[in-house]
C-alpha cells in the first residue's frame, strides 16, 4: 500500500499521471535494482532493450507505487524498494528479461528483483527462468521452418525426378 497524504501537492499529483501514462501503455513490467551502474552503461541498456521494443524507466518508488494501485496491479510494491528501474513491455518481454539477464552477467551491479508479467506475479528466479523462453518472432520463425521442411524435401525430390529424366533424355 503506497503512502497517501490527505492532501497531495500538484507537482506530486501530475508526476503519479505522468507515471500511469508511461505505463498505460505496456502490459509486463520487469523491476531492476541498478544501484553501481555508470551513466554509460544505463544508457548501453537502454538501447538493447529499445531494440526489443522495451523500455528502462526510473520512477520514484511512491509514484510507481500509486500508479500501479490506480491501474489495479497489486502485489508489486514489494519490488519498489531501494534505487529501482522499471523495464516495461507491450509484448514479448522475455525477450527484454534476456537483454536483462545477459547485460547482468557482465555488469554485476545489475538486479532483477522480479516483475509483473502476464497479469502474475514473477520473482526473480521465475524471470530468469521465463527469460529462456523462445519469443514469439522466434516461435513463429520455428513453426515456418518445420511447416516448410517436408515441402522443401518434396520440391527437391521432384526436381531430382525432373534432372534425372532430362538426363535420361538427353543420352
Amino acid at each position: 500500500m503506497a503512502i497517501m497524504a490527505k492532501a497531495l501537492q500538484p507537482a506530486k499529483t501530475a508526476a503519479i499521471e505522468e507515471t500511469k501514462k508511461a505505463f498505460a501503455d505496456y502490459n509486463d513490467f520487469i523491476f531492476t535494482e541498478y544501484r553501481g551502474l555508470t551513466v554509460a552503461q544505463i544508457s548501453d541498456l537502454r538501447k538493447k532493450l529499445r531494440e526489443h521494443e522495451a523500455l528502462l524507466k526510473v520512477v520514484k518508488n511512491n509514484f510507481a507505487r500509486v500508479a500501479f494501485e490506480e491501474m489495479k496491479i497489486e502485489n508489486v510494491a514489494d519490488y519498489l524498494t531501494g534505487p529501482t528501474a522499471i523495464v516495461m513491455a507491450k509484448e514479448d518481454s522475455n525477450e527484454a528479461a534476456k537483454v536483462l539477464f545477459d547485460f547482468a552477467k557482465d555488469n554485476e551491479a545489475l538486479k532483477v528483483k522480479g516483475g509483473y508479467v502476464q497479469n502474475e506475479i514473477y520473482d526473480s528466479a521465475k524471470i530468469e527462468s521465463y527469460s529462456k523462453v523462445p519469443g514469439k518472432k522466434q516461435l513463429i520463425a520455428m513453426l515456418m521452418s518445420t511447416i516448410n521442411g517436408p515441402v522443401q524435401k518434396i520440391a527437391a525430390t521432384l526436381q531430382a525426378y525432373v534432372d534425372k529424366k532430362s538426363q535420361e533424355g538427353a543420352q
